[in-house]
């Protein structure tokens, strides 16, 4: 029986692949089985990942005929996957050897829904350890009480689908996919979602996951119009949000993220092309529009002063309008 399954998507990345597969090798086990999506690739992905499975235990390779974005390539895998729980790996990623072994005993002994962990951030020769922003561990709790405070990191932050495991019935219960065709913040209403919706999570100290930063063909290394969709996903958790029995408590806590999203774009809107930097200001001014004017309100006043004068000038620009956004093929 598959104990675990492990969603790994794969897009152009022919140069870090090689080591994200030798580290499933390295984590394989007979009731693991891994499902390999390539995203339509175009560069020598395609040739490693089939080389790959014929090596991998439990290893299935599937095709996109084009391609989907993160999201819907995760989804893919998710769809295919027969494990009593499911976790992921981006393709430039890698883990430490006998990762999966801990994080199964570590979800086993807590039997929660789902369970997060810290992990390797690595830039260069660089090594960084990101924690689960969550005091609590080793504890069972209820996800709810991880989304406030409003003012403060918590684990409905800590967005990285990679960083944990999590139940089947989480995805029978359609909590686990992904929304189809976002590009980028993809991990935002879907973390949101686990936090309102599951009923138990826990987190542990567990380092495994080393996340790679910088890789160039990284959408966060990227300034086209792709990177706007980060709107499409907060408006999507606003909007949840807004349908929770407790919008009242939770709202002030979406909005606030929602604000510091587009305050840290609109800092570095210099990266971003000159057309998409003007859509970013004319989209952001709309998003501002469609919250919740007194939460809003009340965001702006509590915000550190530079922030805040960011987002009021951009409040009163009435003169900013958005049209159509083409989204270009990943």
């Amino acid at each position: 029986m598959v104990e675990l399954s492990v969603v790994v998507p794969f897009f152009n990345v022919q140069a870090y692949a090689p080591e994200a597969l030798r580290s499933l090798r390295a984590n394989a086990s007979p009731d693991v089985e891994f499902i390999l999506v390539d995203d339509c690739s175009t560069d020598e992905t395609p040739g490693i990942l089939e080389r790959a499975v014929r090596e991998l235990p439990q290893a299935t390779l599937v095709r996109h005929e084009r391609n989907g974005g993160l999201a819907t390539a995760r989804n893919t895998g998710l769809d295919r996957a027969r494990g009593r729980y499911v976790t992921f790996l981006d393709g430039d990623d890698w883990l430490a050897p006998g990762y999966y072994r801990d994080l199964l005993a570590a979800i086993r002994e807590l039997e929660c829904d789902f369970l997060r962990v810290d992990h390797v951030q690595c830039a260069a020769r660089a090594r960084t350890i990101h924690r689960v922003p969550h005091g609590r561990r080793g504890v069972v709790l209820n996800p709810r009480d991880a989304i406030l405070p409003a003012d403060t990191q918590t684990s409905v932050d800590y967005a990285y689908a990679w960083a944990g495991v999590y139940h089947r019935r989480l995805a029978d219960e359609g909590l686990l996919h992904f929304t189809d065709g976002l590009r980028t913040a993809e991990d935002r209403p879907w973390i949101w979602r686990l936090h309102r919706e599951a009923r138990t999570f826990a987190v542990v100290g567990l380092l495994g996951v080393f996340y790679r930063r910088g890789v160039a063909s990284s959408l966060t290394q990227i300034g086209d119009v792709r990177q706007l969709d980060f709107i499409r996903a907060f408006d999507q958790v606003v909007e949840e949000t807004a349908r929770d029995p407790e919008a009242d408590r939770l709202l002030p806590k979406a909005v606030r993220t929602y604000c510091a999203i587009i305050s840290h774009h609109l800092s570095n809107s210099e990266r971003y092309e000159r057309h998409v930097a003007r859509k970013l200001r004319a989209l952001s001014a709309t998003a501002l529009k469609r919250m919740p004017q007194d939460v809003l309100s009340y965001t702006l006043d509590t915000m550190d002063h530079e922030r805040a004068a960011r987002l009021r000038w951009l409040r009163r620009r009435p003169g900013l309008a958005a049209g159509p956004v083409e989204v270009a093929a990943r």
